[in-house]
């Protein structure tokens, strides 16, 4: 089995793809900024039996970022699938007229500058291999932009224009690129679970022709 690559793994959403997959038997590789929660993370899908390798990086740095996969891919292998799924900062859910530039600089660092270096990392052994999933999750914004959350909605449109225009360029390829729309809180309890998340990108892996999903 092709390792699974999780950039912005936590314990919601990121730990369910883990399992999900994991249960599949790919290997598992983890990455966020948090150290720590990625070791807890990572003994607890190990005792699950989950291959698993971590690498701390903040995916709003792409050489960080790139550095992070290009390790695990040493340690795993290359990566058959990339789940680009970091948290937003809700510190920047503002108001339209309250977002500054530095905050749309904010949200476009993680949501797309992060996918594009994400990428750029994985490609290249996913066209030699000949194949790969390249899977991201966003919220709402994307089909339901709200002038009290700019950030979102801006730094949302540009990664779905990214998502895009990538899949227009690998439509020749092997290579899946497909895009989860979450609507609603993801959590225990929540509108959706984060099992339910993970399910569904599942499918998305299983079923390449696939491309766009909307949870709602």
């Amino acid at each position: 089995m092709t390792p699974v690559h999780i950039v912005g793994a936590g314990p919601g959403v990121g730990a369910a793809v883990a399992r999900r997959f994991g249960r599949a038997g790919h290997p598992i590789g983890l990455i966020a900024r948090n150290r720590s929660r990625l070791d807890a993370l990572a003994r607890d899908l190990t005792a699950d039996g989950i291959d698993t390798q971590v690498c701390a990086a903040d995916a709003t740095d792409p050489a960080a970022l790139a550095a992070a996969l290009t390790e695990l891919a040493r340690r795993q292998g290359p990566a058959g699938v990339l789940c680009f799924s970091p948290l937003p900062d809700v510190s920047l859910i503002k108001p339209v007229v309250d977002t500054t530039p530095a905050d749309l600089g904010a949200a476009l660092a993680l949501s797309v500058v992060g996918a594009a270096a994400s990428v750029r990392a994985v490609l290249p052994a996913m066209r030699t291999t000949g194949r790969g999933s390249l899977l991201f999750v966003t919220g709402s914004a994307v089909v339901n932009p709200s002038a009290d959350r700019a950030a979102s909605a801006v730094a949302g449109f540009a990664e779905k224009a990214y998502l895009d225009l990538l899949r227009d360029a690998l439509a020749t390829t092997p290579i899946q690129v497909a895009h989860l729309v979450v609507k609603g809180a993801v959590g225990v309890g929540a509108t959706h679970e984060p099992d339910t998340v993970a399910d569904r990108l599942w499918r998305l892996h299983a079923a390449p022709a696939e491309t766009h999903a909307l949870l709602e």
